[in-house]
């Protein structure tokens, strides 16, 4: 079958570029024609919105905030240059159909879409959340799959208009799955779908297949014992690091930039190749994050962790997926209520892994059984 993927834009998000990267490979190993549907990011600001946007930008200045007036220009800019090694890994390894708008897509491409997995399902990340659930493709004699589709958070952010469209959307899919326990209950709630529960789809793949990627590169070794990826740092997650580096005589050591802080010079936001992120995980001793995938990618590699909750990013995330593997002592509030952060959890993956095995094995079944379920 010739089949799209249909997920958030790849850029330099790891695990977006990689859950994107695990569902085409296993479609392909079921002897799929794929392609990844990767909408172009456009910089530029609609003719409409200029007046408006640039006087505000000028007010934010003249209070002190230093915002870039020609914030678009400065995006087009820079982004090739802080993209080029998670590009690089896009292009080497993901077989993208790049279009600048969803209705430049045609029919005859298709047999099947499945869409997921990331947060594909949050208005805020996809920006005309209908395209998502299909809309443009509406018409379409094809399998339509939502596979581990996730609406990043337990509260409903749809406005009543898009509830309407996207339940009457849903509606013509062939199978509904979703990654959090908490998108069954949403779906249920307002699109009155029943939406089965599967993994990420990073998951689905091992952890050798993961270790072929950064041998394959002659990636370094990590500078250190203690993996940190953190997303949005604060004083208050250093202290969680210094603390456990010093009690578990670890080295820290960061595998992500200041990608997202455009204010940092442009040298410190260039992202780090996909592959050294992913050695991270292997060469750490533990792992102290605040980012889903890096969740996932610690149990993957069998590495204890520490999950440090993002409630900006969707915390309905985490508490689903270490619920799923029984990891729920491994998310911390801040300051943590307990002096216990490093409590060993090597002998639980025996357990782990047996669950892993069992949930690979309905979620396979899931897309198989569905794609060819005529």
């Amino acid at each position: 079958m010739k089949i799209g993927i249909l997920t958030l834009p790849l850029h330099t998000n790891y695990g977006g570029i990689l859950q994107a990267y695990a569902l085409q490979t296993v479609l392909e190993r079921m002897g799929h024609e794929v392609k990844v549907i990767n909408r172009n990011t456009d910089y530029k600001l609609p003719l409409w919105k200029t007046p408006l946007v640039y006087s505000k930008r000028i007010i934010k200045n003249i209070l002190g905030y230093k915002i870039p007036l020609f914030y678009e220009q400065k995006l087009i800019k820079e982004q090739p240059i802080i993209r080029q090694n998670t590009d690089r890994f896009i292009q080497r390894y993901i077989h993208t159909l790049n279009v600048d708008n969803y209705s430049d897509l045609k029919a005859e491409d298709f047999d099947a879409i499945v869409v997921g997995s990331d947060q594909v399902w949050r208005p805020k990340y996809f920006g005309k959340i209908e395209d998502a659930y299909l809309q443009f493709a509406k018409d379409w004699n094809i399998k339509r799959i939502a596979y581990a589709a996730s609406f990043g958070t337990a509260e409903w952010e749809y406005t009543d208009r898009q509830t309407a469209i996207c339940k009457d959307l849903i509606k013509k899919f062939d199978a509904v799955s979703v990654r959090e326990d908490s998108g069954k209950e949403l779906c249920k709630k307002y699109f009155g779908v029943d939406a089965e529960h599967l993994l990420d789809p990073t998951m689905l793949l091992e952890k050798e297949d993961y270790i072929r990627l950064f041998e394959n590169s002659g990636t370094s070794q990590s500078p250190g014992t203690l993996m940190c990826y953190i997303l949005d740092e604060t004083p208050e997650k250093q202290s969680v690091i210094n603390r456990i580096a010093r009690e578990k005589d670890l080295i820290p050591f960061r595998v992500n930039s200041k990608v997202e802080n455009y204010k940092a010079p442009l040298v410190e936001r260039i992202q780090p190749p996909v592959e050294q992120w992913i050695r991270g995980f292997y060469d750490a001793e533990f792992v102290v994050t605040d980012s889903f995938h890096a969740c996932v990618f610690s149990i993957l590699f069998n590495k204890p962790f520490i999950a440090i909750s993002n409630k900006g990013r969707g915390e309905s995330r985490f508490q689903s997926l270490l619920k799923l593997f029984d990891l729920d002592n491994r998310i911390i509030e801040l300051p943590p209520k307990t002096n216990k952060l490093t409590v060993d959890i090597d002998v639980f993956f025996g357990n782990i892994n047996s669950l892993k095995r069992l949930y690979i094995k309905k979620s396979i079944s899931f897309i198989g059984e569905n794609l060819h379920n005529d």
